[in-house]
């Protein structure tokens, strides 16, 4: 994308966002990420449930005090009827306002970012889906570390057959914060996500599972056919899982295994993913992201750097500094919001989108995401049988 396509529209996108005040975590990345490319402004917000909260939440980012909204609905509809309305809204609240705001915003005629999982119920994500086909408006879900290069690159390398026919996937996403009962500390981000009300059904399933189930299959490719999968709820008196292993089959033939925990000590926030193919494999770890191992059978592993002489187009693409000087969490949600403003400018300008900028999950991974909890939550109740996901 040249400069003159990028600065086309003559303005930076007006972004709104719903969610992501005071004690909030998920608000202020997705406000840096929107930012660092310099193609949002957030001009418009409802940042909590609370309306007293939410308008002085937003005039604290300095927001207009007439686009500080007490709330969604109304947010939704003064914005509607706005000259300078907003271009598209972010939605980052606990999971059981994603359906509802999203629905509002799409009536509304607006263009969706949503935080991930999509809903909290599979129906919920089904309506949705089929609101964004009739609408015809955009919808990104925020997985974002398909937003790094390397795994960008990992996905190409896969599509391109590097790896030959896939055999084996191994996907894990670890954490330890919640190995004790924070909640009852009254910790926000551990209240909502250990209560059922709040986050769904999934715990540790839906706040960490889904991301390493979306990583496995952005890379890969596959189509999950069926799993058989065990929740845990391993400290005393939690109400959701804290702790998912679940077997995978693929469509294509291959098996995979993913675990998801927040009760794992001496682990941050450890994303690993390994592909195995029959003739080389593959391994990328989110907490050293500009690396990618790359061994084919019979050879010596090769370390692939982000950006470095190995680095292909698609992975620099999402770069921003030279090889050496570390990108990481931040950036890869910044990617997928650059790679939303191309899509979104395209839409107004009446251009074709650069192809680059086509790997944002949509509604349709969301929905996919939900499957997978579905099926996940069934396994589990059935004593770990094997399930079916539909398609």
């Amino acid at each position: 994308m040249t400069a003159d396509t990028k600065h086309k529209l003559g303005r930076r996108l007006r972004l709104g966002m719903v969610g992501g005040g005071p004690g909030g975590f998920i608000g202020a990345v997705h406000r840096i990420a929107a930012r660092l490319d310099d193609r949002f402004e957030l001009v418009a917000a409802a940042l909590s449930s609370n309306p007293e909260r939410a308008r002085a939440a937003a005039l604290d980012l300095y927001i207009a005090p007439e686009r500080a909204y007490g709330s969604f609905a109304e947010m939704a509809e003064a914005e509607a009827a706005r000259k300078d309305r907003i271009d598209v809204v972010s939605i980052v609240t606990p999971n059981h306002l994603h359906y509802p705001a999203a629905k509002a915003f799409l009536e509304a005629g607006f263009h969706v970012i949503c935080d991930k999982p999509l809903t909290t119920t599979l129906e919920d994500a089904l309506d949705l889906a089929q609101t964004v086909r009739r609408t015809g408006l955009l919808f990104a879900v925020t997985h974002n570390y398909t937003g790094h290069p390397l795994v960008r690159q990992a996905r190409e390398i896969v599509a391109n057959g590097e790896l030959g026919p896939i055999r084996v996937v191994q996907v894990e996403y670890a954490q330890d914060w919640l190995s004790t009962q924070l909640e009852k500390t009254g910790q926000k981000q551990a209240l909502w996500r250990t209560d059922p009300a709040l986050s769904g059904p999934g715990g540790s399933l839906g706040d960490i599972g889904t991301h390493a189930y979306n990583l496995a299959c952005f890379v890969t490719g596959l189509t999950c056919q069926e799993l058989s999968a065990e929740l845990s709820s391993f400290v005393p008196g939690r109400r959701v899982d804290d702790n998912v292993q679940i077997m995978l089959r693929f469509a294509e033939g291959a098996r995979g295994l993913l675990w998801a925990s927040q009760v794992a000590p001496g682990n941050q926030n450890n994303l690993r993913l390994r592909v195995f193919g029959e003739k080389a494999g593959i391994e990328w770890r989110q907490e050293d992201p500009n690396c990618l191992w790359f061994a084919a059978l019979g050879k010596a592993p090769q370390l692939i750097y982000r950006a470095g002489p190995a680095a292909i187009p698609v992975a620099a693409h999402a770069s921003r500094v030279p090889s050496g000087h570390p990108e990481g969490y931040l950036e890869a949600f910044a990617q997928l919001y650059a790679d939303m403003a191309e899509q979104i400018s395209a839409r107004i300008e009446g251009r074709a989108v650069d192809p680059s900028s086509l790997l944002v999950p949509t509604v349709e991974d969301g929905v996919a995401g939900m499957r997978f909890i579905s099926a996940v939550v069934e396994s589990s109740r059935q004593n770990s049988a094997w399930t079916g996901i539909a398609h």
